[in-house]
């Protein structure tokens, strides 16, 4: 597999467990805690995937996403946060940078396996 995703989240515990739990299935992680730490990972190593929270302490995931996509054209990506938006919210508003949306909290094995769905397509 080994397949390389960029993390993003303010958060150190939330990085920490999905960092360790995609790991333990074998891919590669970048965990940046800002968006200029993963602005600076993804054009050193591009990633394969990114999974980004969408309130950061010194920018948002959504101007963030919108870097990453103009580095990375067609990168998949997902928004896990804790702002609670309809699902069709985000395909009419977000659509062009956003892949799939997951809640925060969701289910370590529903976000590993949407990561796993959105790779493989």
């Amino acid at each position: 597999m080994n397949e390389h995703i960029l993390i993003v989240d303010d958060q150190p515990e939330v990085l920490g467990v999905l960092s360790a739990a995609f790991r333990a299935k074998g891919y590669r992680v970048t965990a940046a805690v800002t968006a200029i730490e993963a602005l600076r990972a993804a054009q050193a190593d591009p990633p394969a995937l990114a999974i980004c929270d969408l309130q950061l302490s010194e920018s948002d995931g959504m101007r963030l996403l919108a870097q990453l996509r103009g580095l990375i054209p067609q990168l998949p990506t997902i928004l896990l946060t804790g702002v609670l938006f309809d699902p069709q919210v985000i395909e009419a508003s977000m659509g062009s940078l956003v892949s799939s949306y997951l809640p925060k909290p969701s289910r370590l094995n529903r976000i590993l396996d949407e990561a796993g769905r959105l790779l493989k397509s």
